[in-house]
């Protein structure tokens, strides 16, 4: 997936506090070390802090942009870009990410001197901003036009992510770590109705879904890596994960907005700030 201006801004904040990191990591040679029993304890509790940035991507249907589309696929009768009688075609689908926050609880297991298992329940919100490239044709009227639609989708996750945490030997007050694992998901806002009232082209009131819907579960396998800091009352940690939905999420409505889509899976940046 190729990453846009601002998920490479987001990057280059991460790699600048790990430039900072390493450097306390030097700077901190003769400091005594901070909770020196904190390790051998057998678990642990905590809270995050975090902002994230939800995205999509997507598996299009085969040979997608040449694909007619009929009047009865664009749901808002009343929307200027609608003529009944014409053909739509979807030139173009990108879903840009928009900046969300995560709070979340912290259970830590200890496995091992290198090893913990961890849970954190959390409460993610986040919005995309899905972009559709369009070209309406109605040939016998002399009618053409290419228009742009945006979508925007809401979510409110209840997340449960089990991670593998393996840390490196901790020098003085600091240690890094990588983790993976699974986090399964609930989408709350999944099933927000985006309902409109309008007229069928017979001219009757009707209720149509005026935008892309989702599914209300999804299952992420998720990979990161961050810094514990040891301060003399508690552990601070800086980290960055990257998740990748594995599931369809789709809830095709067979309209032009999810037509031409055959897969839709979350993906998701985010930037905790840990306290333990």
């Amino acid at each position: 997936m190729k990453l846009n201006k601002s998920y490479k801004k987001t990057l280059f904040v991460l790699g600048l506090l790990l430039c900072m990191s390493m450097q306390s990591v030097v700077a901190q040679q003769e400091k005594p070390k901070n909770l020196l029993m904190y390790d051998t304890e057998p678990y642990h509790f905590g809270f995050i802090l975090a902002i994230n940035q939800m995205s999509y991507a997507f598996s299009f249907v085969d040979n997608y942009q040449i694909i007619a589309h009929n009047a009865s696929e664009y749901p808002n009768t009343a929307d200027l870009h609608y003529t009944a009688g014409a053909d739509y075609y979807v030139r173009s689908i990108e879903a840009a990410p928009q900046p969300g926050f995560t709070v979340g609880v912290v259970g830590n297991l200890r496995l091992g001197k290198y090893f913990d298992l961890r849970l954190i329940p959390s409460l993610s919100f986040g919005t995309r901003t899905i972009t559709y490239r369009l070209y309406k044709e109605k040939l016998d009227a002399g009618i053409t036009e290419n228009f742009t639609q945006k979508k925007s989708i809401f979510s409110t996750f209840i997340e449960l992510p089990l991670l593998v945490k393996y840390k490196s030997k901790r020098l003085n007050n600091v240690a890094a770590y990588v983790i993976a694992g699974g986090n399964f998901k609930i989408d709350l806002a999944s099933q927000k109705k985006w309902d409109i009232d309008t007229q069928s082209a017979s001219g009757e009131q009707i209720t149509v879904t005026d935008n892309i819907r989702v599914k209300k579960v999804d299952l992420a396998a998720e990979i990161g890596a961050g810094f514990d800091f040891y301060t003399g009352y508690f552990k601070f940690g800086i980290e960055a994960k990257m998740s990748f939905g594995l599931l369809n999420v789709l809830d095709s409505q067979n309209l032009i907005y999810d037509s031409s889509i055959k897969n839709l899976q979350n993906r998701t940046f985010q930037l905790s700030l840990t306290f333990e």
